[in-house]
């Protein structure tokens, strides 16, 4: 089941004076089925930078991928199911086909099957529950307050536990190293 997520975001009365635009659950939410559930809740994106506050749209569910647009950033919560949930049979690319992350997927998918890649500079915040944090040459547990900042390396996340565990994220478009 997916925890919800208070968002509240701010903009500006016709008088410039600052005012609360929504405040309540954030409706963006996509849940993945080919990943046992996992569920990614789409805060905020920007689409260039310097980002613009201008407006009242919101942007958070606008499009599904996986990472920004170029000189874009993305906020979200991503909740993962414990990975004999998520990975269970041969879901791999169907998993990443509907989180519109099939071209970030690494095709040997040996170390773990979530392994990816990004053009992004990532931080990941964990929020509750545990996670091993996997990389091509090592892999550290983080838990709850746990602060990682992802530079476009293969990555995956690992949940090796029985329970859900959430993880924010803001991605921040970013040249590629090859």
């Amino acid at each position: 089941m997916v925890q919800p997520t208070r968002r509240i975001v701010t903009g500006h009365d016709p008088d410039g004076r600052s005012i609360f635009l929504s405040n309540g659950v954030a409706p963006a939410v996509q849940v993945i089925e080919s990943f046992g559930g996992m569920a990614v809740t789409e805060l905020w994106r920007t689409d260039e930078a310097p980002a613009s506050n201008a407006g009242a749209d919101d942007p958070a569910g606008k499009e599904n991928s996986l990472e920004p647009s170029y000189l874009g950033s993305k906020f979200r919560v991503v909740e993962y199911p414990p990975d004999l949930v998520r990975f269970s049979g041969d879901n791999r690319e169907a998993g990443f086909e509907e989180i519109g992350g099939r071209h970030a997927m690494v095709e040997d998918g040996d170390r773990h099957p979530g392994m990816h890649k990004t053009a992004t500079v990532d931080y990941a915040i964990v929020l509750t529950g545990e996670i091993w944090a996997v990389i091509d040459e090592g892999e550290t547990l983080m838990k709850p307050g746990d602060i990682l900042i992802q530079r476009g390396t293969n990555h995956a996340w690992s949940n090796r536990t029985n329970e859900s565990c959430r993880v924010a994220f803001i991605l921040i478009d970013a040249v590629p190293v090859d």
